[in-house]
């Protein structure tokens, strides 16, 4: 997981401003700004003022040179002297100097107790950085203990796991800083959902790979995206054949068919579930896209063999329509659905859908969802969410991403 930068932020230096603008007399009359008295010398001063203003400059020469000059007698110029050295190590990218300045700065009592929590969490990122992650980890205990526990310090635990190849440790840490992220009413980052894809993947928690799968469609729509997650999603979760059918389909909805193997595993998973049409449509399609050849072995022979099947399959709609009007139970109503939704007859097969629901007997999860995806494809997007909304078990993932794709068809709509 990708932690923000601390290299290029400020210490709170409003104290350490003031303090170098006191003049000479002011400040031997020892000035008291909230907090310890504000004591410098004169010629300290000078000094921290210097460096101050060629660190401004980005006059990283001068700056170290003033800053080399400064010889502190009194905590707060220890805590000025340290913040000068944290801001040229900054210029000069040099973490472990960065780090070192912020030990010098907690050992005065002169740190704002304001700033001490942000500052314990910036301390164990710069030694995450250099490798320290025993330091990085006490730092990031202390800052929590002293308030700060943000989502950058969860999301820096995880970091800390996974660089001690510990991805067990890690995963709580990245679901608590997404959960966190979104109870803010913020965007997760790609970056973020992405770990937690591999996290999910590699704990076989194929509920979860799915939900975070769905999760980046909703912020990134490409036909890469969702060839990417859906060819990955099956195939990690080895779904069944129905659902694994519906998320070809899915692919296909999306334009997201790109190579050989996608248009030939979905007509090889429609010519299992019985579908001949669709599978010859299919096969058709990849060729007019050029991703199949009328030489393509599996795919030839497979169009050879479903071709007269499909002429039968479409001819056998009547006598199917009437077994299922007169059926006590809606399971050939379900099977009419089926087939007219291979057929691409969404209308006709939302009604019989509803007709199988209406009757019974029939696995509700599966109808439910190819309710609502009927629907959709028929252009009732509102009803149609309510219909996958209604998907539960082994369905429910499926129905959850047609969902995304019914959402995104809503917002380009509206």
């Amino acid at each position: 997981m990708r932690v923000v930068s601390i290299l290029s932020c400020r210490l709170p230096v409003a104290v350490m401003a003031a303090a170098m603008l006191v003049s000479p007399v002011a400040a031997k009359k020892k000035v008291v700004v909230a907090g310890p008295p504000i004591v410098m010398a004169d010629a300290f001063r000078a000094n921290a003022q210097a460096a101050d203003a060629a660190l401004k400059a980005r006059d990283v020469g001068t700056a170290s040179a003033r800053i080399a000059a400064l010889a502190p007698a009194t905590d707060f110029e220890a805590y000025v002297a340290a913040g000068l050295r944290f801001q040229l190590a900054v210029q000069r990218r040099d973490v472990q100097a960065e780090r070192i300045a912020l030990t010098d700065m907690f050992k005065t009592s002169a740190l704002p107790r304001s700033d001490a929590p942000r500052l314990h969490y910036v301390a164990g990122y710069l030694s995450y950085m250099v490798g320290n992650y025993d330091d990085a980890l006490a730092q990031l205990d202390y800052a929590k203990t002293l308030g700060y526990d943000g989502v950058d310090a969860i999301t820096l635990r995880a970091d800390i796991a996974l660089r001690r190849n510990k991805p067990k440790e890690a995963r709580p840490f990245v679901q608590t800083a997404i959960a966190a992220q979104k109870a803010a009413g913020k965007p997760v980052p790609l970056a973020w959902t992405d770990r937690a894809i591999a996290m999910a993947y590699q704990a076989d928690d194929w509920s979860e790979v799915g939900q975070f799968y769905r999760e980046r469609l909703e912020q990134e729509d490409s036909k890469e995206d969702w060839r990417s997650a859906l060819v990955n999603y099956q195939a990690a979760a080895q779904v069944e054949p129905q659902l694994q059918l519906d998320l070809y389909r899915l692919q296909a909805a999306n334009g997201a068919m790109a190579s050989e193997r996608d248009y030939q595993a979905y007509a090889q998973a429609a010519e299992k579930s019985g579908y001949y049409a669709e599978t010859k449509a299919i096969i058709e399609a990849g060729r007019a896209a050029g991703k199949l050849t009328p030489t393509q072995a599996v795919t030839s022979q497979l169009l050879k063999s479903v071709t007269p099947k499909a002429t039968k399959e479409i001819a056998g709609l009547p006598a199917q329509v009437k077994k299922a009007a007169s059926a006590s139970t809606g399971k050939a109503a379900l099977d009419l659905a089926d087939a007219y939704f291979s057929l691409a007859q969404f209308p006709q097969a939302a009604e019989q859908y509803r007709v199988a629901l209406a009757k019974g007997g029939v696995d509700a999860n599966r109808a439910n969802a190819r309710l609502g995806v009927a629907l959709a494809r028929s252009g009732d997007l509102a009803n149609a969410q309510a219909a996958l909304a209604q998907a539960g078990g082994q369905w429910a993932a499926i129905a959850g991403f047609w969902s995304v794709w019914v959402d995104h068809k809503s917002r380009k709509a509206a």
